[in-house]
């Protein structure tokens, strides 16, 4: 058996017509050089059955309590046989049924290939895009999407898995760590990948609380000098903006006393 080229990890739970949704966008892709991997939580809805039904299709799947989300991820990981893993969780489907055949010979070109995504909410439907350069000051306010970036595995052994003890910015902390600490190559690629439903654990305005709090855990405990670095940036953008503004210093700059800003 060749070894694939792409482990797609789905992690459900109780969501069986979001594990159908998915499943039916992966079977449906024109390039098939993948394995695809289910990670149950023990459901309890009709996911279990499905799963049954569609066994000769998945190459790996399991149903048993886990202890959360990354639980989940890391348990995917580690069954993963695939040069790149991407996550597309139950709900979460490709783009179109062609996009891995148009996109997948750009993963090889970096430890980590990023997309854009496509987002659906209630009110919502929109392209989010991604910068081409990714910075310590990019992650303090957003991350990557995970059902549209690729993880060469090899990345799992330097970085480490998901920190379980998180429990909703696990993936930002691991990408974050990625860039900033491992100097993990990536690579941006203009198009989108996968589309996204604002219907998720991070989605949900119950949890935005708990998603400010461990970042902040992370930040402080692991990135303290970085932020301390950042708040003087921002406080002399700051002093320069106002400076610009400023009548006095605008003369000064007319009269050739100073320089400007």
């Amino acid at each position: 058996m060749l070894k694939p080229k792409i482990s797609i990890i789905t992690i459900n739970y109780n969501n069986y017509e979001g594990l159908k949704k998915t499943f039916e966008s992966i079977e449906a892709q024109t390039w098939n050089g993948y394995e695809y991997i289910v990670i149950d939580g023990d459901s309890n809805d009709d996911s279990t059955v499905y799963l049954e039904s569609i066994a000769d299709k998945v190459d790996y799947w399991v149903s048993e309590p886990d202890k959360g989300v990354y639980d989940a991820m890391n348990k995917g990981i580690k069954k993963a046989n695939g040069d790149y893993l991407i996550f597309l969780n139950s709900g979460d489907h490709f783009y179109n049924d062609s996009v891995l055949e148009k996109n997948v010979k750009h993963i090889e070109a970096s430890d980590i290939t990023y997309f854009n995504l496509r987002v659906i909410g209630e009110t919502e439907n929109f392209i989010k895009e991604y910068p081409d350069t990714l910075s310590f000051a990019y992650f303090v306010k957003d991350t990557l999407p995970h059902p549209a970036t690729f993880i060469k595995k090899e990345v799992f052994d330097k970085v480490g898995l998901y920190d379980e003890n998180l429990k909703i910015v696990s993936d930002w902390k691991f990408f974050m760590d990625s860039i900033c600490k491992n100097n993990i190559s990536y690579k941006k690629i203009n198009a989108p990948l996968s589309t996204f439903y604002l219907d998720g654990m991070s989605s949900n305005s119950n949890n935005k609380r708990v998603i400010v709090n461990e970042r902040q855990q992370v930040l402080n405990t692991e990135y303290g000098a970085f932020v301390r670095d950042l708040e003087d940036v921002l406080k002399y953008r700051t002093i320069i903006s106002g400076l610009r503004q400023s009548r006095i210093i605008n003369l000064l700059v007319k009269l050739g006393f100073l320089h400007k800003i």
